[in-house]
């Protein structure tokens, strides 16, 4: 992902916060959470589908629940192009 956050916020991309909860390799009985947190695009998250074929490639941990959030920071209603300053003194 390349680009400035404001950026990617300009082109669609939103917050997106993930937990995972996970089994201990060793202890299949203790869970234990992951927080995840990258700018993605809904409605098809890639970035968050990634990541998730990527924990049940590499990591040793099966993954037992995911929730996730997305928010997107700037609406259409919130920006604004600024044609001119005025300063005063």
């Amino acid at each position: 992902m390349t680009g400035s956050e404001t950026e990617l916020l300009l082109k669609g991309y939103g917050l997106t916060t993930a937990e995972f909860i996970y089994r201990m390799p060793d202890y299949q009985n203790v869970l234990n959470s992951f927080v995840w947190q990258d700018y993605d695009l809904a409605p098809d998250y890639p970035r968050l589908f990634r990541f998730i074929e990527f924990w049940q490639s590499e990591i040793e941990g099966p993954l037992h629940a995911v929730r996730f959030t997305h928010r997107k920071l700037i609406a259409a209603n919130e920006w604004r192009n600024v044609v001119g300053e005025i300063r005063l003194h």
